[in-house]
């Protein structure tokens, strides 16, 4: 197929997308371009200066496109608008002096990328991650430039301790694993112990950084509001977006009650969940199996019902999570096939705890991906949540698109599977249904608790606690969590708001097609994951409504 749009915007959309590869060949390499795959990204303080510049005046070049002769172009000239407001709303923020793990991530995902995927012959992928290793020095030297300990708040530094320390294994011993040849192998080993010293002198400097450390990580309500409207294209500030999800709260906390008394007898969810709780694998590796055994019953569901389209050759592997990734993430992610290959292949990663980890920690850990909750994580990680959206949208022949998403529709789309799946009939029992509702319940008090720190209307500490309280997750859990809110301000609203934005964009199509049978759901489901992962509103007017 063609790339969407004719005459100036196809030539500018071309021009920014090769411009943003060059700027993060590790983000070109995820994508399947492998021409980028020896280089890192270039972190220093002048380039990111050169970025902000470079941002706005693309900004200014796509705003001035006229719509004459675009077409469906019109909604990736926009898409692009957005993103491109979005990078300018958050500039004064400067991350890059406040986040360490700015500095880490390249030099982790870069390699592991490399390894995940698989798409070059390995003696190339060798040469690739010796090269990427090599250039890692340079990256953390150029944090430690950067870092602001005014800026810094202490829990991007406390977050960023543990990840490089398991940067540093992952390095040293876990890279040269991946080669086969011995030569080859040793060339890694090499760069990799050097980057790995690189990484433990980045954690030796955390620990002096983390004793400075007072910069705040609120980005404040203006900014926050601002995401939502101009980057997100939503129509709420951060305040309507907090008492949204205080009223969702309570609507699904009645739920809640409902389905525990029909368990228990009795209506205090809290305590159901923390029986059932317990009813988990007794180790990561029986946890893992779980998944993968739920992971192909949902698939299993889709083909007997027909809800979705499943395209020909997509599966779904289901692996521990990286190392590096296990001391800032307790929750199950994904990664998706590249998006520039023919590859159908995806990668859903269940949350192992990091090496080390203490056995009270590990079975609370267990507890957070308990044996009746499995279903509800399978579905929205795998099928038809991430896996098969993203999968979807590799077929469309945008570029733009498939460069580029958002949270608030690919979230959103995963938390309306879990949604559409119950609907259908696919949960067992109660219990399953209850850590349904509890896992919709849990991204309401996100949306309080990310709304709330981010303007400065509650603390870390009271954050941890309102998950523990209303969230039901256990404390490593919940501090996990709450950190990555600070970490990465409006994303962790981006769930619950994208499934009722997808919802009523689901009622609106099929009234316009004035049925809502299976048939017409399979439809719908297909046409919106299509489109790619568009703010929604853009993803409306993608599937004409």
């Amino acid at each position: 197929m063609k790339e969407p749009g004719t005459g100036r915007f196809a030539d500018l959309a071309m021009t920014f997308l090769k411009e943003e590869y060059a700027d993060s060949p590790t983000h070109a390499s995820a994508l399947g371009l492998t021409e980028y795959d020896e280089r890192l990204e270039d972190l220093s303080a002048e380039r990111f200066e050169h970025r902000r510049a470079n941002d706005l005046e693309w900004l200014r070049r796509f705003r001035a496109v006229p719509d004459d002769g675009l077409g469906e172009a019109t909604i990736d000239r926009d898409f692009l608008v957005s993103i491109l407001r979005g990078r300018e709303i958050m500039h004064d923020h400067a991350m890059w002096k406040r986040q360490p793990a700015t500095y880490l991530g390249p030099g982790l995902a870069g390699v592991f990328t490399l390894f995940l995927h698989r798409i070059r012959p390995e003696r190339d992928l060798a040469d690739a991650a010796r090269a990427r290793l090599e250039q890692v020095p340079a990256l953390i030297e150029q944090g430690m430039a950067n870092l602001d300990p005014a800026l810094t708040p202490p829990i991007y530094v406390e977050r960023a301790i543990g990840q490089a320390k398991a940067a540093a294994r992952y390095a040293r011993e876990l890279v040269p694993n991946e080669v086969q040849d011995k030569g080859a192998r040793e060339k890694v080993a090499a760069a990799g112990a050097k980057a790995a010293d690189a990484y433990e002198r980045f954690g030796a400097f955390l620990q002096d950084l983390q004793r400075k450390a007072s910069g705040g990580y609120a980005v404040g309500e203006a900014v926050y509001g601002a995401t939502l409207r101009e980057k997100e294209l939503l129509p709420y500030d951060a305040r309507e977006l907090r008492e949204r999800g205080r009223k969702q709260y309570d609507l699904l906390a009645a739920e809640m009650r409902r389905l525990a008394k029909e368990i228990a007898g009795h209506e205090d969810w809290v305590a159901v969940l923390h029986d059932l709780n317990k009813v988990h694998a007794a180790d990561p590796e029986g946890m893992r199996r779980e998944y993968e055994e739920w992971t192909g019953k949902a698939r299993a569901f889709l083909q007997r019902t027909g809800l979705v389209t499943l395209p020909p050759g997509e599966k779904c592997l289901v692996e521990p999570s990286p190392h590096f990734q296990r001391p800032v993430l307790a929750v199950a992610s994904y990664s998706r096939p590249p998006a520039f290959t023919d590859s159908l292949t995806g990668h859903f990663f269940v949350p192992f705890p990091p090496d080390g980890t203490p056995k009270d920690e590990v079975d609370e850990r267990l507890e957070g991906n308990c044996t009746p909750g499995i279903p509800t994580t399978a579905v929205h990680e795998a099928y038809p949540g991430h896996h098969w959206h993203l999968v979807m949208a590799k077929s469309n022949p945008s570029h733009v698109r498939r460069a580029f998403g958002t949270s608030y529709f690919s979230e959103g789309w995963a938390l309306y599977a879990e949604k559409a799946m119950r609907e259908q009939g696919f949960f067992e029992d109660a219990r399953q249904e209850l850590y349904h509702v509890e896992a919709t319940i849990f991204r309401a008090a996100r949306i309080v608790v990310d709304t709330s720190l981010h303007m400065g209307e509650m603390t870390f500490d009271e954050g941890v606690s309102f998950m523990m309280e209303k969230a039901n997750l256990t404390a490593p859990n919940a501090r996990a969590e709450v950190g990555r809110y600070c970490s990465w301000p409006t994303q962790a609203s981006s769930y619950l708001t994208g499934m009722l934005e997808i919802l009523g964009i689901r009622t609106r199509y099929l009234a316009k097609k004035g049925k809502s049978d299976t048939s017409a759901l399979r439809e719908f489901h297909d046409a919106i994951t299509s489109s790619g992962a568009l703010p929604t509103a853009l993803a409306a007017r993608a599937i004409g409504v």
